[in-house]
């Protein structure tokens, strides 16, 4: 299952090596997030079923909009060309989904106006592009023993994303065994940056492998 389908997602890809994909959990419709949509032919091309893509409830209509090449059935590829075949499932705040026989329980976190959707699956809890960490889902992530939480920098806070001080603030709250950071900027280097946090805080990269139970 891929997180997301950001524009650089064909050159993420071919570094990964190949896989399999046959699920998209698409956290929100920003264009960072859903704007390499169309690389998900790769995977769709070759075999008779689509690829399942899951998003937040009431985001739907924006990717209709936005990819109606994608989504509008009239519009048929030409002869000899293809195009994505995704089937949408909305997914509502307070339902668990089961993906690939495992469940995921959405996380709903603001991101400005937007409502994000993070999940937890068994001990992995996943949150991005959250500027706080509500309640329920604070209550939701207890317990998690891998947590991979956004930040953006240090220092200067954001109006819609954590810094890195927030992100470790929230972190310590969750209390999980391991946290990684995500969706990082230019202004921060992994090295440096793994020098800053405290232990079992650590920046992710990418290529990160991680085994959990």
């Amino acid at each position: 299952m891929l997180v997301d389908t950001p524009p650089e997602l064909r050159l993420q890809l071919l570094e990964a090596g190949p896989a399999p994909v046959d699920a998209v959990w698409y956290t929100h419709a920003h264009a960072d997030h859903i704007h390499g949509i169309d690389d998900l032919r790769a995977y769709t091309a070759l075999r008779s079923h689509p690829v399942t893509a899951y998003v937040p409830a009431g985001s739907a209509r924006l990717f209709h909009r936005r990819f109606a090449y994608i989504f509008d059935r009239s519009i048929l590829p030409e002869e000899g060309t293809s195009k994505p075949t995704i089937d949408l499932i909305e997914v509502a705040p307070d339902a668990d989904v089961v993906i690939g026989g495992a469940t995921f329980r959405p996380l709903p976190v603001p991101h400005g106006p937007l409502t994000v959707y993070g999940f937890r699956v068994g001990g992995i809890g996943y949150v991005t592009d959250a500027k706080r960490l509500p309640p329920a889902v604070l209550s939701a992530l207890s317990g998690v023993r891998l947590l991979v939480l956004n930040a953006l920098w240090i220092g200067n806070p954001h109006p819609t994303h954590f810094n890195v001080e927030e992100a470790v603030e929230v972190a310590r709250s969750v209390g999980a065994e391991r946290t990684y950071l995500t969706h990082l900027t230019h202004r921060v280097g992994h090295e440096g940056l793994s020098r800053y946090l405290p232990d079992g805080i650590e920046p992710a990269h990418d290529g990160l492998e991680i085994e959990v139970d």
